[in-house]
C-alpha cells in the first residue's frame, strides 16, 4: 500500500501536467474554430482523441470543424460517434441530419418490429452511465423495501412493500440491461460510412462478382461479415452485398 501511495505521489505531477496540456489543447482548438482556422482545430481535436480522451462534446466539435472544412464524410463520422455517446443530444441530432442532407444516396429504412423500436427508444433515452446509476439506486431501494417486507408484521405494509419491490426489481434489471446494451453499442456499433467517392457493391467477396448496385460517399451501412479484404454490408433498405474493406470507415 505504501509503495502504491508513493507511486501516486511521484507521478501525480506528471498526470496533472498532462491533463493540463490536454485542457489547453482543447481550449486552443476551440479558439482556432472560433477564428475559422478549422484545419488547426481538427489537428488538435484529433490529437486529444488519439491520446485516449473521449467525450461526445469533443466528437461534436470535431464534426463541426470537418463540416466547416467541407469534409462531409468525416463530419458524419464524428457526429455519429458523438451520438453513440450522447444519443439524446438534440444539437448532435440536428447537425447529423444536416450533414446527411449532403449524402447522395437516399435509402428507405425498413420498419423495425414495434418491440425493437420501443427497446431502442428506451436505450436512447439516457446514456449508459445514467442507466447504470438508475440501476444501482433502484437496487439500493430494493434492498430497503425487502428489509421492510421481511421485518414488518402489518399485512398492509407487507403487501405494499412486496409490490413496490417487484417494481424496483423490474427497474433495476431493465436499466441494467439498457446500460449493457448501450455499452455494447458504443464499443461495437457494427456500422460504417462509405469513404470512397463511390463504390460498386458486389455479389461476392471478389472482383469477379456480379455488380449489384452503386453507393456513394457518406452512406451509412451495417457491417455483417468480413472475409479477407472484403466486407459484407447491408443498407437500411435491406440491400446487401460485398465491398472492399478499404472503401468504408467503421463508426
Amino acid at each position: 500500500m505504501r509503495k502504491i501511495l508513493l507511486l501516486v505521489i511521484l507521478f501525480y505531477p506528471v498526470f496533472a501536467s498532462f491533463g493540463q496540456e490536454v485542457d489547453d489543447s482543447l481550449q486552443q482548438g476551440n479558439q482556432y474554430y472560433t477564428e475559422e482556422k478549422y484545419e488547426d482545430a481538427i489537428r488538435l481535436y484529433e490529437w486529444i482523441l488519439n491520446e485516449g480522451f473521449v467525450a461526445p462534446e469533443l466528437y461534436y466539435n470535431l464534426g463541426n470543424a470537418y463540416f466547416k472544412s467541407h469534409k462531409m464524410t468525416f463530419a458524419l463520422l464524428n457526429y455519429e460517434r458523438a451520438k453513440l455517446l450522447d444519443p439524446g443530444n438534440e444539437d448532435i441530432d440536428y447537425n447529423l441530419e444536416l450533414a446527411r442532407s449532403f449524402v447522395i444516396d437516399k435509402t428507405e429504412t425498413v420498419p423495425e418490429f414495434f418491440l425493437t423500436q420501443w427497446h431502442n427508444s428506451m436505450v436512447n433515452m439516457f446514456s449508459g452511465d445514467v442507466w447504470a446509476v438508475i440501476s444501482m439506486v433502484s437496487f439500493v431501494f430494493l434492498l430497503l423495501v425487502l428489509s421492510v417486507y421481511l421485518y414488518t408484521r402489518k399485512y398492509s405494509v407487507k403487501k405494499l412493500s412486496f409490490w413496490i419491490g417487484v417494481l424496483l426489481l423490474y427497474i433495476t434489471v431493465s436499466s441494467f440491461v439498457f446500460a449493457l446494451n448501450d455499452r455494447q453499442r458504443v464499443l461495437h456499433p457494427g456500422t460504417a460510412l462509405v469513404s470512397a467517392s463511390s463504390v460498386t457493391v458486389e455479389s461476392s467477396p471478389d472482383e469477379s462478382g456480379t455488380d449489384l448496385f452503386l453507393i456513394h460517399e457518406g452512406t451509412k451501412v451495417l457491417i455483417k461479415e468480413r472475409i479477407g479484404d472484403w466486407t459484407r454490408i447491408r443498407l437500411s433498405d435491406g440491400k446487401t452485398g460485398w465491398v472492399p474493406s478499404g472503401s468504408i470507415i467503421e463508426i
